[in-house]
């Protein structure tokens, strides 16, 4: 999923090398860290669902939380972007 350094062979002089060598570790450790950041990422819900009488009793809503306002009786999205963060109807 992430790029690879190309491994190269002929490389003539030892401190091209040594530079290649440190540059490659570096890359696998970032590699491992990031795939490491995806699964946990990936274990956790995308989105939480709730269940309110108001939106305005979520203190704190994030991107992608989801409600269903029993007052309005519609399900809402937060939805954040450059313009704007607000809760949308979905339907």
């Amino acid at each position: 999923m992430y790029p690879i350094l190309p491994k190269f062979f002929n490389i003539t002089t030892k401190e091209a090398r040594n530079v290649y060598n440190e540059i490659s570790r570096w890359g696998a450790t970032l590699i491992n860290q990031l795939d490491a950041r995806d699964s946990e990422i990936d274990g956790r819900p995308s989105t939480n669902i709730r269940v309110v009488v108001t939106i305005s009793s979520i203190s704190r809503p994030q991107k992608g939380d989801v409600v269903y306002s029993a007052s309005a009786g519609k399900y809402k999205g937060y939805v954040s972007t450059a313009a704007s963060t607000t809760w949308k109807n979905f339907n």
